[in-house]
């Protein structure tokens, strides 16, 4: 068995989904392994990875709309808001998805559905460099 890592940097401009399919494709496909896992992990606490369909951007919006009236931006909700009334809802819509995803890896390419795309999900208002960890491990 063989493994790779790599970080993936991904900047931000605001909340939404923001998709990294090619960069992980790519990367993956690079590494010479034809068999394997490839986990993905976001190293912060708001933002967050999902993986959704990527043939209509409507589908983003809805999801980027659903969780701002699920999760209010209402400092008189919480106790934690020094970094700003977004932090705090953005912790929470991240436990609310994922920061880890599992993606099987067959004839080196990245299994995904059809319609189906990575996406770094970012809860913060203002822009970011967020870091995603690619660990491949496989023949």
């Amino acid at each position: 068995m063989r493994q790779a890592q790599h970080e993936l940097d991904v900047a931000t401009d605001g909340p939404g989904l923001y998709e990294i399919t090619r960069d992980v494709a790519a990367w993956a496909a690079g590494q010479g392994m034809t068999t394997g896992l490839l986990t993905l992990y976001c190293r912060h606490t708001s933002a967050s990875l999902t993986i959704q369909e990527n043939a209509d951007p409507d589908v983003c919006r809805d999801l980027q709309t659903f969780f701002e009236r699920l999760v209010k931006e209402d400092p008189t909700l919480y106790r934690h808001t020094a970094e700003g009334p977004d932090d705090m809802p953005a912790h929470i819509r991240s436990a609310l998805t994922n920061v880890q995803l599992s993606v099987p890896v067959t004839g080196g390419q990245v299994m995904l559905g059809t319609w189906q795309g990575i996406y770094l999900f970012e809860h913060r208002r203002q822009a970011h460099r967020r870091r995603v960890l690619m660990h491949l491990a496989g023949e």
